[in-house]
């Protein structure tokens, strides 16, 4: 039985694709540096997607996930310059809304229960916020 539980086979085959993984590394390693020129030449802005499009526009061929992998692997991280919206702001001193329904969200009639739900949307600068009300038993959309 072999010491290190591997087959002679898989041993050989280790063995034979030594070349390729140097290879590999080298080719690796050569991407991480265009990689990081690309990134300190834009000034650490850059992220995955836009130093893969910069890669392909020098007409390298590499994929984008290889890329976000390597920048992973080798810590370089791009600006993130949006931030989140706000929209709410808890108040501490209220009591939370009471729970009409009991978790039961199934109705056996029309117009029997009501949900609603509202969310903000992006319009250029501004944040107007979108309503709805469904009723429970049809699945439509009120108002």
């Amino acid at each position: 039985m072999p010491v290190l539980e591997v087959s002679r086979s898989g041993y050989h085959r280790w063995i034979a694709g030594a070349d390729a993984r140097a290879a590999r590394q080298a080719d690796e390693g050569a991407l991480v540096e265009e990689i990081r020129e690309i990134h300190t030449e834009h000034r650490g802005n850059y992220s995955a997607l836009r130093v893969h499009a910069e890669l392909r526009n020098f007409g390298r061929t590499v994929n984008r996930k290889r890329v976000a992998r390597l920048m992973r692997k080798h810590h370089i991280v791009g600006r993130h310059l949006r931030r989140k919206k706000r929209t709410t702001i808890p108040d501490r001193l209220a009591s939370p809304a009471p729970d009409l329904v009991q978790r039961e969200l199934t109705a056996g009639a029309l117009d029997e229960k009501w949900c609603g739900d509202i969310t903000y949307v992006q319009v250029g600068p501004s944040w107007p916020y979108l309503a709805c009300v469904m009723d429970m038993y049809s699945r439509r959309i009120l108002g």
